[in-house]
């Protein structure tokens, strides 16, 4: 089931793009997208196709500066609080849901990070984490990652913005070849995310 509409934040509507398998879900994973971005990137759509056939419910969550037209992003207070409002929005929406599972690509996977526990999320999935702006790896974003959930980041090992280092619950993922974008094999990225939830006991059978 495919559903689109939006949800009223604090800082203006968000677009939340739902897509259900059609035996329902007991687990659902929230994605948010980069910074210029929408939610029809290719690794986001990638990811949405895998999961979703795998029985996990996905939904695409546009933030409000975005459905008002601007590309330059909102600071990170303001994407944060229209996040967890959109989240505890879904809540009520599904409440057969048991188990919420955060993400997104780039600054989406910041915003899905910092607001992991307060959330409830059960774990996190970061596609492209920007570690630290270009050229600038003094400026780590590392701790952001530490939620203390079980964490997949999948990354370009061409990425400017770095790659992450593993640690205690996060696994990382360096996909060869692949730049910020992860726009050289999506179905290969998805696949990862898909095998990841699987291995968690996350998806049906």
């Amino acid at each position: 089931m495919r559903h689109g509409d939006e949800i009223e934040t604090p800082r203006g509507p968000a677009r939340v793009d739902t897509d259900l398998p059609g035996a329902g879900c007991a687990t659902l994973l929230v994605l948010g997208h980069g910074a210029g971005g929408d939610v029809d990137a290719p690794d986001l759509i990638a990811v949405r196709d895998a999961v979703v056939e795998a029985g996990v419910g996905v939904v695409r969550v546009t933030q409000p500066y975005r459905v008002a037209g601007r590309r330059a992003p909102a600071p990170a207070g303001h994407l944060d609080e229209a996040w967890r409002a959109v989240l505890a929005a879904l809540r009520e929406r599904h409440p057969t849901v048991s188990r919420w599972v955060v993400g997104g690509r780039s600054s989406g996977a910041r915003v899905a990070c910092r607001t992991a526990g307060s959330v409830g999320a059960a774990g996190v999935v970061a596609l492209a984490f920007p570690l630290h702006p270009p050229g600038r790896p003094e400026r780590s974003r590392a701790d952001e990652l530490r939620t203390g959930l079980p964490t997949l980041v999948v990354n370009g090992d061409r990425d400017p913005f770095g790659v992450p280092e593993p640690g205690p619950g996060v696994a990382v993922v360096v996909r060869p070849g692949e730049r910020h974008d992860l726009r050289g094999d999506p179905a290969g990225t998805a696949a990862v995310v898909r095998d990841w939830l699987r291995a968690r006991g996350w998806t049906p059978g």
